[in-house]
């Protein structure tokens, strides 16, 4: 039997997914359900496969390992994996700077801590 893990969106990942949806449901609710559900399913997978997702490279590059990926052509859910739980970190369009946009989280992030 495969391990199980505990997904869970944190409230930037969700704020980041709404923002999306009410985007595209300007033009076509929908699309913007279709794409919902693709996300959702998407991030529901690593309930079993946790690390499916590749490390992301911006960060691996800054040195940061412990986030990965997957991608839902154009959007890239970042997440974490800690102990038996998934913690999806962002939901981010790949067509704009990642690097700045994860690192300027990362950093409000420590600060909360």
């Amino acid at each position: 039997m495969k391990k199980k893990f505990k997904v869970v969106w944190g409230d930037v990942a969700e704020n980041d997914l709404i923002g999306i949806i009410e985007y595209i449901a300007e033009d076509s609710p929908a699309t913007a359900r279709k794409i919902l559900r693709k996300i959702r399913e998407k991030a529901v997978s690593l309930f079993h496969f946790p690390q499916k997702g590749r490390i992301v490279p911006e960060l691996l590059e800054q040195g940061i390992a412990e986030y990965r990926e997957l991608i839902v052509a154009p959007w890239r859910v970042i997440y974490k994996i800690e102990k038996k739980q998934v913690l999806v970190f962002s939901v981010l369009d790949a067509r704009r700077n990642i690097e700045d946009i994860l690192l300027r989280r990362l950093i409000e992030l420590k600060k909360l801590r």
